[in-house]
């Protein structure tokens, strides 16, 4: 029986750290003249939030939460690439405090160098956990490509009491975080035949761990504002919640989880070009205070199914929340009115 090809060879990048940088994506969108949001668009792109949510018309406690996401193989397991995809595209609707309901299936597949049943596992590994999320797959798209992409369109619905946007982080908010760092550097070993077997199955089970019940956890808990944590790393979905917020942030360095090994791949340069994007970008915004370089690269991460990043003005009752449904969690900071919007000021070290 011949091996199965390593689905790692044919991308050029590992999961969410493909994406444009932020910098590239800020380039783009300011040169955009987008039509006008109509008033029953609650959330768009004006603060760059996980997930667009629209009000839906006769039910005013009700709205639809909508969000796409795919990306190039991040494992080399077909399964397992389908499962991480699957539940990075849910993670949005999560974040938003809303509840998914139905995905739509997206691929890419360079049909003549992989066979079809390989992409049938990939299939298959997004429909598990699509039974997980309790959603259907109603469809989807597909293209031939000579770099195979998967990912899911998900829709899904929010209590508008309970929708939680990356813009209403008050300051003095305490921020947690419901999953390690380090997707992307194990992720980038994983790409170029460095990763261990312990680093591989942490980071998929990590990736393929729904943010279902941290996002229960958040509603109950009343908190302000949340956000995943992707392909902009822990800090730049920080920046970006502190901008859309109009505070600032101070960082716990020491405060996040690691995956295993995950700070020597940074010593060791085993990082990905999407990490090092974010680590650019951030430069004006954050303060590293006593940080190494490789450090610093490990707040700025690109994750792929990463956690949530949850800011509480009661974090007591956040963290008994999550705690109660079993969910790890470290917490990493707070949010401030010192200083500009955005700007994140990191105290401690790293490990």
């Amino acid at each position: 029986m011949s091996e199965a090809p390593r689905l790692t060879k044919f991308s050029h990048g590992a999961g969410c750290a493909c994406k444009l940088g932020p910098a590239q994506l800020a380039e783009v969108m300011g040169s955009l003249s987008l039509p006008a949001e109509p008033a029953e668009l609650l959330v768009g792109s004006a603060t760059a939030d996980d997930a667009a949510v629209y009000a839906l018309p006769g039910d005013p406690s009700r709205a639809l939460v909508a969000t796409v996401d795919f990306f190039t193989p991040i494992v080399d397991d077909a399964f397992d690439w389908g499962r991480i995809a699957a539940a990075n595209a849910l993670s949005d609707v999560y974040a938003m405090g809303g509840k998914p309901v139905f995905g739509l299936n997206l691929v890419s597949w360079p049909v003549d160098d992989l066979p079809l049943e390989l992409l049938g596992r990939v299939l298959e590994g997004g429909a598990k956990v699509a039974s997980e999320a309790g959603i259907a797959i109603a469809g989807g798209h597909s293209i031939t490509d000579s770099e195979p992409k998967y990912g899911m369109c998900v829709i899904g619905f929010v209590d508008r009491a309970s929708l939680k946007t990356n813009a209403a982080a008050p300051a003095g908010a305490r921020l947690f975080l419901t999953k390690p760092l380090g997707l992307g550097l194990i992720s980038t070993a994983i790409k170029q035949g460095k990763a261990t077997d312990e680093q591989i199955r942490a980071a998929i089970d990590t990736m393929t761990t729904l943010n279902a019940a941290g996002s229960e956890a958040m509603v109950e808990a009343r908190a302000e504002a949340a956000t995943d944590v992707t392909g902009f790393g822990l800090l730049g979905h920080l920046r970006e919640m502190a901008a859309a917020s109009g505070v600032s942030a101070v960082v716990d360095a020491g405060g996040p989880a690691l995956l295993p090994g995950a700070l020597d791949l940074a010593r060791g340069g085993v990082v990905a070009g999407g990490t090092r994007r974010n680590h650019s970008f951030l430069q004006p915004v954050v303060d590293w205070g006593d940080l190494t370089e490789p450090e610093q690269l490990l707040l700025a991460d690109a994750q792929t199914s990463g956690g949530l990043l949850i800011a509480a003005t009661d974090g007591d009752r956040l963290a008994d929340a999550l705690s109660t449904r079993g969910i790890p969690w470290t917490e990493i900071g707070v949010t401030t009115d010192e200083g500009p919007a955005g700007h994140i000021s990191v105290r401690g070290r790293v490990g």
